[in-house]
């Protein structure tokens, strides 16, 4: 079959320094003579942010919930002309306190408007905004404080204690902070010891309103953004961003857009709730601000989302694969729990509209009647407007992807990237129902090697090409900052290597299918792609987190499993169990019962014996960065976890050899 959407470069079927050929070099099929042009005079952030408020300037740009009472009420809107203002204001109270370019600004806080009005303010003075994870634990962000050398913090009211803290142990240059809110008396008085200049929000305004002065504007080549990930072990790495690979990923954005029907509009909103201090949202955002559109931010409180949703009523959601599972799982258990007159109608006309999309018809065009009522009951659960929905940070189930694009009446857009590569490395195209279970072409902006990996049995020139995903072009990160060792590591002879495992498909999409240290053997010899079955295991219903436990000297697979409240409390009720959650998680009865269900999904899946769960702990409590279990970026850190779980592994084993 004719690679569609990639052109393999036959230049690029090269070996590393002189070796035999190992790799096969592709481009997306739009930039097979040539990578898109960047945007006409739009080369930094603030040439980018700028022209959207000189051009939109009376429309909506940012908008927060007004609390009322401690009760959120509607949205408040701040036009793109208002935004400017404060953001000029801001740049020029940065610039009173001593901050010069290329100086370094924190940024302390969960998504709101004045996060993104700090961030601006950071681009036109040529400072490099440094985003702290609000998930972050007070080692780290005292860290990235120390070693980016930060001057100046931005926070949020309720991080303030934990910020306090971290600059009581000495670390970093921090000579001012400012409040999104305001200081309390004591915090005054703790920063003052610290010899630390505070301000409130409003104080600062005013500061760089009586201070005002010319800005300092970046070249394409400057640093915008260090932003640092936190890997599995070590420190956090600084990844550098330039202004030029921003723009360029922006660029590359608004070209895909160009060839569909669907664009962009000055109406469009997106509602914000994945982390400003993470690429995936940020290049959102800053899509949307080139278009002139509107980003309303959520409260903070993922108990709320959904009633953020319904207010704000957004045509773009952008989320993670748990998310879209909860959706998932809550509409089909509606769909169980209704009448069997209901469940045959849901079901005859899901089924048709799947027909139709499988043989290429466009997503709004399969079944306009099946459309009507999924809207009514399903979509209206994300406002009622959503158009485009995009999916990242780990794979979504081909199950409930299937769902979405079905039930949703939307485009369901499944993507990759890493910070390295600026949030986007492949994503879906619309309407192109064959794309399902895979994250599209790679972006027209950077080429892709697939480099093979012998010791895992992958080809990078077999009949399915398959290997390590390495990236290069402009917009990918520069390097780690200050870690010229690591650079070295990622950027091996010039590409720089994901440690993910990539097959590319007949029609020429990207599917993610491992990770290069996410593999172990058992001890017969089998391979086991962990991320995989977890992602196949976590389908099941009565799951909402599992962790995959194997060793060279084990034969069998065991696993950690969280169970899913809700399911839990109510299979407690019908089988007569009672006690709070906690209580039940201990019950012997249950830990057999999800070990069923566990099995069966297996089965339903066509999974391999040795891919098999035979035994389970379970534990009540999330997984959570607090436990060192999880990056900021909830990825897990599993030679941590398998230190933490150590005596429930042993546990598990001994059961199974005494059965």
């Amino acid at each position: 079959m004719e690679k569609k959407f990639m052109v393999e470069m036959e230049p690029g079927r090269e070996g590393i320094n002189g070796e035999p050929s190992v790799s096969a070099v592709y481009r997306h099929i739009w930039a097979k003579d040539g990578f898109p042009p960047p945007l006409p005079g739009l080369s930094t952030c603030w040439e980018i942010f700028s022209a959207a408020c000189k051009e939109n300037a009376s429309r909506r740009m940012v908008g927060h919930r007004e609390m009322n009472n401690g009760k959120a009420g509607k949205y408040v809107w701040q036009t793109y002309g208002e935004v400017y203002d404060q953001v000029l204001k801001i740049g020029a109270a940065m610039r009173a306190c001593g901050v010069e370019p290329a100086g370094r600004c924190g940024i302390y806080a969960t998504n709101c408007p004045k996060w993104v009005i700090a961030m601006e303010a950071c681009c036109g003075h040529n400072i490099i905004c440094v985003p702290l994870y609000d998930t972050l634990g007070e080692t780290a962000v005292g860290y990235i404080l120390s070693h980016a050398e930060i001057s100046i913090v931005f926070v949020q009211d309720i991080k303030i204690p934990e910020l306090l803290k971290s600059l009581h142990k000495g670390t970093g240059q921090v000579k001012t902070l400012v409040s999104f809110t305001r200081f309390t008396s004591e915090q005054e008085e703790e920063a003052l010891r610290l010899e630390i200049t505070v301000y409130s929000w409003e104080e600062f305004l005013k500061l760089g309103g009586e201070n005002p002065t010319d800005l300092s504007l970046p070249l394409a080549q400057d640093i915008s953004t260090i932003m640092y990930t936190s890997g599995t072990s070590g420190e956090p790495k600084g990844a550098i961003l330039t202004h030029e690979a921003l723009a360029l990923t922006i660029a590359g954005a608004e070209y895909v857009f160009e060839h569909f029907d669907e664009k962009m509009t000055t109406d469009d909103v997106y509602l914000s709730f994945l982390p400003l201090a993470h690429i995936f949202d940020r290049i959102i955002e800053e899509f949307f601000f080139y278009r002139g559109a509107s980003v309303g931010y959520w409260q903070g409180d993922p108990k709320l989302l959904a009633e953020d949703l319904l207010e704000l009523k957004p045509t773009c959601f952008a989320g993670v694969p748990k998310v879209f599972d909860r959706i998932y799982a809550g509409a089909t258990k509606t769909i169980k729990e209704s009448r069997i007159t209901r469940r045959m109608i849901f079901s005859g006309l899901y089924n048709y509209k799947l027909k139709w999309l499988k043989q290429g018809c466009k997503t709004h065009e399969a079944s306009p009647l099946a459309d009507a009522i999924f809207s009514r009951k399903i979509k209206a659960r994300l406002g009622g407007r959503v158009r485009l929905i995009l999916s990242g940070a780990a794979p979504l189930g081909n199950v409930v992807e299937e769902f979405l694009r079905v039930t949703l009446c939307c485009h369901v857009l499944q993507g990759y990237g890493l910070t390295e590569t600026c949030g986007w490395s492949s994503v879906c195209l619309p309407d192109e129902f064959s794309m399902l279970g895979t994250v599209g072409p790679i972006s027209p902006n950077t080429e892709l090697r697939l480099e093979s990996v012998p010791d895992m049995g992958y080809d990078a020139l077999g009949a399915i090409p398959r290997g390590e995903l390495c990236f290069r072009g402009k917009t990918l990160f520069s390097g780690y900052y200050k870690r010229d060792d690591l650079t070295k590591e990622a950027y091996k002879d010039g590409w720089f290597h994901t440690g993910d495992i990539g097959e590319v498909q007949p029609n020429g999409t990207l599917k993610i299918i491992d990770r290069k240290k996410s593999l172990f053997k058992l001890s017969q010899g089998e391979y086991i792609a962990v991320e995989h079955l977890e992602n196949v295991y976590a389908l099941c219903s009565y799951v909402e987190e599992i962790w995959i436990y194997g060793s060279s000297f084990e034969s069998w697979l065991v696993a950690v499993v969280v169970p899913e409240t809700v399911e839990i409390e109510s299979w407690a009720k019908k089988n007569g169990l009672k006690g709070d959650f906690n209580k039940l998680c201990l019950e012997p009865k249950l830990k057999s019962f999800i070990l069923e269900q566990l099995t069966d999904i297996a089965k339903k899946n066509n999974l391999k014996g040795f891919e098999y769960i035979k035994a389970i702990h379970i534990d009540p409590q999330p997984f959570d960065v607090e436990r060192n279990l999880l990056t900021p970026t909830n990825k897990k850190k599993r030679p941590q976890m398998a230190k933490y779980y150590e005596k429930q592994i042993e546990e598990m084993y001994l059961s199974l050899k005494t059965k």
